[in-house]
Protein backbone atom coordinates (compact mmCIF):
# COMPACT_ATOMS: atom_id res chain seq x y z
CA UNK A 1 0.00 0.00 0.00
CA UNK A 2 3.07 2.56 0.80
CA UNK A 3 4.95 1.57 -2.46
CA UNK A 4 1.37 2.30 -4.19
CA UNK A 5 1.18 5.74 -2.25
CA UNK A 6 4.69 6.61 -3.20
CA UNK A 7 4.04 5.66 -7.12
CA UNK A 8 0.78 7.78 -7.09
CA UNK A 9 3.03 10.66 -5.77
CA UNK A 10 5.95 10.81 -8.41
CA UNK A 11 3.36 9.77 -11.41
CA UNK A 12 1.22 13.11 -9.59
CA UNK A 13 4.67 15.02 -9.84
CA UNK A 14 5.31 13.78 -13.09
CA UNK A 15 1.76 15.23 -14.21
CA UNK A 16 2.19 18.59 -12.37
CA UNK A 17 6.06 19.35 -14.14
CA UNK A 18 4.18 18.18 -17.95
CA UNK A 19 1.59 20.88 -17.39
CA UNK A 20 3.85 22.95 -15.92
CA UNK A 21 5.91 22.53 -18.98
CA UNK A 22 3.63 22.76 -21.51
CA UNK A 23 1.72 25.90 -20.34
CA UNK A 24 5.65 27.67 -20.46
CA UNK A 25 5.81 26.68 -23.76
CA UNK A 26 2.00 27.85 -24.55
CA UNK A 27 3.10 31.46 -23.02
CA UNK A 28 6.54 31.49 -24.60
CA UNK A 29 4.54 30.95 -28.10
CA UNK A 30 1.66 33.39 -27.21
CA UNK A 31 4.38 36.05 -26.10
CA UNK A 32 6.53 35.24 -28.95
CA UNK A 33 7.20 38.78 -30.32
CA UNK A 34 8.09 39.86 -26.43
CA UNK A 35 10.58 36.54 -25.96
CA UNK A 36 12.08 37.63 -29.47
CA UNK A 37 12.73 41.20 -28.03
CA UNK A 38 14.25 40.16 -24.67
CA UNK A 39 16.45 37.90 -26.85
CA UNK A 40 17.28 40.15 -29.31
CA UNK A 41 18.50 42.66 -26.05
CA UNK A 42 20.17 40.13 -24.91
CA UNK A 43 22.20 39.22 -27.78
CA UNK A 44 22.86 43.57 -28.19
CA UNK A 45 23.84 43.52 -24.37
CA UNK A 46 26.45 40.71 -25.13
CA UNK A 47 28.38 42.51 -28.00
CA UNK A 48 27.91 46.11 -26.27
CA UNK A 49 29.16 44.61 -22.34
CA UNK A 50 33.40 44.81 -23.56
CA UNK A 51 32.92 48.20 -24.76
CA UNK A 52 31.26 49.12 -21.36
CA UNK A 53 33.64 47.45 -19.49
CA UNK A 54 36.25 49.39 -21.28
CA UNK A 55 35.07 52.26 -21.02
CA UNK A 56 34.75 51.91 -17.02
CA UNK A 57 38.39 51.60 -16.83
CA UNK A 58 38.94 55.37 -18.32
CA UNK A 59 39.07 57.86 -15.88
CA UNK A 60 39.32 61.55 -16.71
CA UNK A 61 40.46 63.61 -13.52
CA UNK A 62 39.73 60.67 -11.09
CA UNK A 63 36.20 60.62 -12.04
CA UNK A 64 34.35 58.16 -14.35
CA UNK A 65 30.98 58.45 -15.90
CA UNK A 66 28.03 56.82 -14.51
CA UNK A 67 27.29 53.43 -15.81
CA UNK A 68 23.82 54.40 -16.68
CA UNK A 69 25.73 56.84 -19.49
CA UNK A 70 28.36 53.93 -20.48
CA UNK A 71 25.34 51.46 -20.94
CA UNK A 72 23.34 54.11 -22.72
CA UNK A 73 26.56 54.82 -25.15
CA UNK A 74 27.37 50.84 -25.88
CA UNK A 75 24.37 50.40 -26.89
CA UNK A 76 23.96 53.17 -29.10
CA UNK A 77 27.15 52.39 -30.87
CA UNK A 78 26.09 48.59 -31.55
CA UNK A 79 22.62 48.97 -32.38
CA UNK A 80 24.19 52.05 -34.80
CA UNK A 81 26.77 49.53 -35.97
CA UNK A 82 24.25 46.66 -37.13
CA UNK A 83 21.58 49.02 -38.73
CA UNK A 84 24.53 50.76 -40.44
CA UNK A 85 25.76 47.05 -42.02
CA UNK A 86 21.82 46.72 -42.82
CA UNK A 87 21.44 50.38 -44.59
CA UNK A 88 24.99 50.19 -46.71
CA UNK A 89 23.21 48.01 -48.59
CA UNK A 90 20.29 50.43 -49.59
CA UNK A 91 22.17 52.51 -52.48
CA UNK A 92 22.78 49.41 -54.49
CA UNK A 93 18.80 48.05 -54.23
CA UNK A 94 17.58 52.08 -55.11
CA UNK A 95 20.42 51.69 -57.83
CA UNK A 96 19.24 48.70 -59.17
CA UNK A 97 15.43 49.73 -59.24
CA UNK A 98 16.27 52.78 -60.73
CA UNK A 99 18.58 51.89 -63.64
CA UNK A 100 16.13 48.94 -64.67
CA UNK A 101 13.29 50.79 -64.78
CA UNK A 102 15.02 53.19 -66.71
CA UNK A 103 17.32 51.04 -69.03
CA UNK A 104 16.46 50.60 -72.46
CA UNK A 105 16.68 47.03 -73.47
CA UNK A 106 18.27 46.79 -76.41
CA UNK A 107 21.86 49.08 -76.02
CA UNK A 108 21.84 46.82 -72.67
CA UNK A 109 21.68 43.56 -74.38
CA UNK A 110 24.17 44.76 -77.05
CA UNK A 111 27.13 44.89 -74.16
CA UNK A 112 26.65 41.26 -74.22
CA UNK A 113 25.91 40.47 -77.77
CA UNK A 114 28.46 37.61 -78.27
CA UNK A 115 27.75 35.69 -75.34
CA UNK A 116 23.77 35.94 -75.36
CA UNK A 117 23.97 34.69 -78.67
CA UNK A 118 25.46 32.01 -78.11
CA UNK A 119 23.56 30.96 -74.99
CA UNK A 120 20.15 31.74 -77.28
CA UNK A 121 21.15 29.90 -79.83
CA UNK A 122 21.94 26.88 -77.75
CA UNK A 123 18.43 27.19 -75.78
CA UNK A 124 16.94 27.79 -79.76
CA UNK A 125 18.39 24.45 -80.45
CA UNK A 126 17.72 22.25 -77.56
CA UNK A 127 14.09 23.74 -77.14
CA UNK A 128 12.37 24.22 -80.63
CA UNK A 129 9.20 25.26 -79.06
CA UNK A 130 11.15 28.81 -77.97
CA UNK A 131 10.79 29.54 -81.81
CA UNK A 132 13.72 31.27 -83.97
CA UNK A 133 13.16 34.60 -82.39
CA UNK A 134 13.61 34.06 -78.81
CA UNK A 135 16.10 36.11 -76.73
CA UNK A 136 16.52 35.36 -73.29
CA UNK A 137 17.60 39.08 -73.02
CA UNK A 138 14.47 40.45 -73.52
CA UNK A 139 12.70 37.76 -71.96
CA UNK A 140 14.89 38.17 -68.92
CA UNK A 141 15.04 42.39 -68.51
CA UNK A 142 10.86 42.48 -69.40
CA UNK A 143 10.25 40.16 -66.17
CA UNK A 144 12.94 42.34 -64.15
CA UNK A 145 11.14 45.90 -65.31
CA UNK A 146 7.54 44.15 -64.51
CA UNK A 147 8.93 43.25 -60.84
CA UNK A 148 10.65 46.60 -60.29
CA UNK A 149 8.29 48.56 -61.67
CA UNK A 150 7.51 51.60 -59.75
CA UNK A 151 4.12 51.06 -59.30
CA UNK A 152 4.71 48.88 -57.55
CA UNK A 153 6.02 50.11 -54.73
CA UNK A 154 3.44 52.98 -54.30
CA UNK A 155 1.06 49.74 -53.72
CA UNK A 156 2.90 49.04 -50.54
CA UNK A 157 2.95 51.82 -48.90
CA UNK A 158 0.44 51.16 -46.51
CA UNK A 159 1.96 47.86 -45.80
CA UNK A 160 5.20 49.55 -45.42
CA UNK A 161 4.18 52.18 -42.69
CA UNK A 162 2.48 49.13 -40.95
CA UNK A 163 6.06 47.40 -41.02
CA UNK A 164 7.89 50.46 -40.16
CA UNK A 165 5.52 50.56 -36.82
CA UNK A 166 6.70 47.39 -35.86
CA UNK A 167 10.39 47.84 -36.30
CA UNK A 168 10.21 51.12 -34.27
CA UNK A 169 8.60 49.59 -31.70
CA UNK A 170 10.53 46.65 -31.66
CA UNK A 171 14.10 48.85 -31.82
CA UNK A 172 12.54 51.00 -28.69
CA UNK A 173 11.76 47.63 -27.25
CA UNK A 174 15.25 46.02 -27.68
CA UNK A 175 16.96 49.29 -26.35
CA UNK A 176 15.12 50.15 -23.12
CA UNK A 177 15.32 46.22 -22.54
CA UNK A 178 19.27 46.18 -23.20
CA UNK A 179 19.80 49.25 -21.65
CA UNK A 180 19.45 47.57 -17.98
CA UNK A 181 20.61 43.80 -19.16
CA UNK A 182 23.88 46.28 -19.81
CA UNK A 183 23.47 48.64 -16.84
CA UNK A 184 22.54 45.85 -14.29
CA UNK A 185 25.01 43.04 -15.24
CA UNK A 186 23.19 40.49 -13.29
CA UNK A 187 19.62 41.46 -14.18
CA UNK A 188 19.30 38.43 -16.36
CA UNK A 189 21.10 36.28 -14.07
CA UNK A 190 18.39 37.12 -11.36
CA UNK A 191 15.76 36.90 -13.28
CA UNK A 192 17.31 33.10 -14.74
CA UNK A 193 18.30 31.82 -10.96
CA UNK A 194 14.62 32.87 -9.54
CA UNK A 195 13.10 30.14 -11.83
CA UNK A 196 15.69 27.28 -10.74
CA UNK A 197 15.73 25.11 -7.52
CA UNK A 198 18.05 26.67 -4.68
CA UNK A 199 20.30 24.14 -5.09
CA UNK A 200 20.86 24.46 -8.50
CA UNK A 201 21.30 28.39 -8.31
CA UNK A 202 25.16 28.17 -7.39
CA UNK A 203 25.59 25.97 -10.91
CA UNK A 204 23.09 28.02 -13.06
CA UNK A 205 25.17 31.44 -11.82
CA UNK A 206 28.41 29.78 -13.28
CA UNK A 207 26.77 28.18 -16.18
CA UNK A 208 25.08 31.65 -17.19
CA UNK A 209 28.41 33.41 -16.77
CA UNK A 210 30.36 30.95 -19.09
CA UNK A 211 27.34 31.30 -21.74
CA UNK A 212 27.48 35.20 -21.35
CA UNK A 213 31.21 35.13 -21.99
CA UNK A 214 32.02 32.48 -24.84
CA UNK A 215 28.70 34.67 -26.90
CA UNK A 216 29.27 37.69 -26.32
CA UNK A 217 33.47 36.78 -27.86
CA UNK A 218 31.43 35.35 -30.53
CA UNK A 219 29.13 37.40 -31.59
CA UNK A 220 31.71 40.33 -31.82
CA UNK A 221 34.00 37.82 -33.56
CA UNK A 222 31.29 37.34 -36.17
CA UNK A 223 30.91 41.46 -36.48
CA UNK A 224 34.47 41.15 -37.53
CA UNK A 225 33.97 38.50 -39.80
CA UNK A 226 31.29 40.43 -41.91
CA UNK A 227 33.08 43.81 -41.73
CA UNK A 228 36.17 41.72 -43.23
CA UNK A 229 34.31 39.75 -45.60
CA UNK A 230 32.53 43.34 -46.65
CA UNK A 231 35.71 44.92 -46.68
CA UNK A 232 37.65 42.55 -49.44
CA UNK A 233 34.89 42.55 -51.58
CA UNK A 234 34.73 46.32 -51.21
CA UNK A 235 38.81 46.56 -52.71
CA UNK A 236 38.11 44.25 -54.74
CA UNK A 237 35.17 45.38 -56.60
CA UNK A 238 36.07 49.00 -56.22
CA UNK A 239 39.74 48.40 -57.20
CA UNK A 240 39.74 45.94 -59.79
CA UNK A 241 36.01 45.47 -60.97
CA UNK A 242 35.48 48.81 -60.74
CA UNK A 243 31.77 49.16 -60.45
CA UNK A 244 32.06 52.45 -58.37
CA UNK A 245 31.73 53.35 -54.63
CA UNK A 246 28.15 53.29 -54.18
CA UNK A 247 27.36 49.31 -56.18
CA UNK A 248 30.62 48.41 -54.29
CA UNK A 249 30.06 48.70 -50.85
CA UNK A 250 26.33 47.84 -51.22
CA UNK A 251 27.38 44.27 -53.06
CA UNK A 252 29.96 44.14 -50.48
CA UNK A 253 27.77 44.52 -47.46
CA UNK A 254 25.55 42.52 -48.62
CA UNK A 255 27.90 39.33 -49.21
CA UNK A 256 29.16 40.12 -45.63
CA UNK A 257 25.48 40.04 -44.38
CA UNK A 258 24.81 36.03 -45.97
CA UNK A 259 28.32 35.40 -44.77
CA UNK A 260 26.52 34.72 -41.24
CA UNK A 261 24.87 31.42 -43.07
CA UNK A 262 27.53 29.03 -42.30
CA UNK A 263 28.51 27.24 -45.24
CA UNK A 264 25.45 28.06 -47.83
CA UNK A 265 25.57 31.90 -46.90
CA UNK A 266 28.80 32.15 -48.93
CA UNK A 267 27.80 30.79 -52.12
CA UNK A 268 24.46 32.42 -52.25
CA UNK A 269 26.31 35.49 -51.20
CA UNK A 270 28.78 35.33 -54.14
CA UNK A 271 26.82 34.20 -56.69
CA UNK A 272 24.05 37.26 -55.50
CA UNK A 273 26.79 39.65 -55.38
CA UNK A 274 28.21 38.23 -59.36
CA UNK A 275 24.71 38.88 -60.48
CA UNK A 276 23.94 42.19 -59.30
CA UNK A 277 27.38 43.23 -60.26
CA UNK A 278 26.78 42.15 -64.25
CA UNK A 279 23.20 43.78 -64.29
CA UNK A 280 24.71 47.30 -63.26
CA UNK A 281 27.38 46.80 -65.27
CA UNK A 282 25.27 46.23 -68.02
CA UNK A 283 21.57 48.09 -67.35
CA UNK A 284 23.99 51.14 -65.77
CA UNK A 285 22.97 54.40 -67.50
CA UNK A 286 26.55 56.03 -66.98
CA UNK A 287 28.99 53.45 -67.75
CA UNK A 288 30.58 51.56 -65.11
CA UNK A 289 32.96 48.11 -64.70
CA UNK A 290 36.44 47.42 -65.95
CA UNK A 291 36.35 47.29 -69.96
CA UNK A 292 36.48 44.57 -70.71
CA UNK A 293 34.02 41.58 -72.15
CA UNK A 294 31.29 39.70 -70.64
CA UNK A 295 33.09 36.14 -69.61
CA UNK A 296 36.04 38.48 -68.22
CA UNK A 297 33.90 40.40 -66.46
CA UNK A 298 31.91 37.27 -64.99
CA UNK A 299 35.46 35.88 -64.47
CA UNK A 300 36.62 38.79 -62.21
CA UNK A 301 33.64 38.86 -59.84
CA UNK A 302 33.91 34.86 -59.57
CA UNK A 303 37.43 35.33 -58.55
CA UNK A 304 36.82 38.23 -56.44
CA UNK A 305 34.20 36.61 -54.26
CA UNK A 306 36.56 33.71 -54.10
CA UNK A 307 39.33 35.07 -52.99
CA UNK A 308 37.39 36.49 -50.17
CA UNK A 309 35.94 33.21 -49.26
CA UNK A 310 39.24 31.61 -48.80
CA UNK A 311 40.53 33.96 -46.26
CA UNK A 312 37.74 33.89 -44.74
CA UNK A 313 37.71 30.07 -44.32
CA UNK A 314 41.43 29.64 -43.22
CA UNK A 315 42.08 32.76 -41.93
CA UNK A 316 38.56 34.64 -40.09
CA UNK A 317 36.00 31.27 -39.46
CA UNK A 318 39.12 29.53 -37.11
CA UNK A 319 39.63 32.26 -35.40
CA UNK A 320 36.37 32.95 -34.78
CA UNK A 321 35.31 29.34 -33.42
CA UNK A 322 38.30 27.86 -32.16
CA UNK A 323 39.09 31.04 -29.97
CA UNK A 324 35.94 32.52 -29.59
CA UNK A 325 33.51 29.61 -28.21
CA UNK A 326 36.29 26.99 -28.16
CA UNK A 327 34.94 24.52 -30.47
CA UNK A 328 36.78 22.71 -32.63
CA UNK A 329 36.16 22.46 -36.36
CA UNK A 330 34.52 18.88 -36.11
CA UNK A 331 32.30 19.89 -33.55
CA UNK A 332 31.00 23.06 -35.78
CA UNK A 333 30.94 21.21 -38.77
CA UNK A 334 28.72 18.18 -37.42
CA UNK A 335 26.02 20.51 -35.53
CA UNK A 336 25.81 22.84 -38.41
CA UNK A 337 25.02 19.59 -40.51
CA UNK A 338 22.31 18.14 -38.33
CA UNK A 339 20.87 21.68 -37.68
CA UNK A 340 21.08 22.18 -41.70
CA UNK A 341 18.90 18.97 -42.14
CA UNK A 342 16.15 19.75 -39.35
CA UNK A 343 15.24 23.32 -40.25
CA UNK A 344 17.38 24.77 -43.04
CA UNK A 345 19.92 27.75 -43.72
CA UNK A 346 18.56 30.03 -41.75
CA UNK A 347 18.32 27.50 -38.77
CA UNK A 348 22.11 27.72 -39.34
CA UNK A 349 22.20 31.05 -37.92
CA UNK A 350 21.53 30.50 -34.48
CA UNK A 351 23.10 26.81 -34.53
CA UNK A 352 26.48 28.15 -33.22
CA UNK A 353 25.33 29.89 -30.13
CA UNK A 354 22.60 27.18 -29.07
CA UNK A 355 25.05 24.55 -29.46
CA UNK A 356 27.77 26.92 -27.14
CA UNK A 357 25.21 27.06 -24.49
CA UNK A 358 23.77 23.16 -24.66
CA UNK A 359 27.77 22.45 -24.30
CA UNK A 360 28.22 24.98 -21.10
CA UNK A 361 24.81 23.73 -19.66
CA UNK A 362 26.26 19.77 -19.94
CA UNK A 363 29.68 21.03 -18.54
CA UNK A 364 28.62 22.22 -16.11
CA UNK A 365 25.04 20.54 -14.61
CA UNK A 366 26.48 16.64 -16.41
CA UNK A 367 30.23 16.90 -15.69
CA UNK A 368 29.94 13.96 -13.62
CA UNK A 369 28.87 11.66 -16.68
CA UNK A 370 31.93 10.06 -18.07
CA UNK A 371 30.88 10.90 -21.82
CA UNK A 372 30.39 14.74 -21.49
CA UNK A 373 33.80 14.91 -19.27
CA UNK A 374 35.33 13.20 -22.57
CA UNK A 375 33.92 15.33 -25.23
CA UNK A 376 34.14 18.51 -23.39
CA UNK A 377 37.29 18.42 -21.54
CA UNK A 378 37.67 21.58 -18.91
CA UNK A 379 40.31 23.00 -20.18
CA UNK A 380 38.07 24.14 -23.22
CA UNK A 381 35.89 25.71 -21.46
CA UNK A 382 37.39 29.08 -20.96
CA UNK A 383 35.22 30.96 -18.06
CA UNK A 384 35.50 34.13 -16.57
CA UNK A 385 36.85 33.46 -13.85
CA UNK A 386 40.22 31.73 -15.30
CA UNK A 387 40.21 34.67 -18.09
CA UNK A 388 40.64 37.14 -14.89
Amino acid sequence: MENRERYTDKLAKYILAAAGLAIICALCWYFRNVLAYILAAVVVSLIAKPLMKAMQKISIKGRKAPDWLLAAFSIVVVLGTLISLVTSAVPIISSIVKDISMVNIESAARGISVPLSEINEFLRHCLPQLGSDFKIEITVLNELQNIFDVSMFSSVLGSAASFLTSLGIGLFSVVFIGFFFIKDDGLFTSIICSLVPDRHEKTTEKAISDIGYLLSRYFIGVLLEIAGVALINFLGLLLIARLGFNAAIGIAVLTGIFNVIPYVGPLLGGALGTVLGIVLKYTSISPIGLDVNFWAFTAILIAIFSFTQLVDNFLYQPVIYSTSIKSTPLEIFIVLLIVGHIGGPLAMIIAIPCYTAVRVIAFRFFGHIKAIRRLIPSERLITNDKES
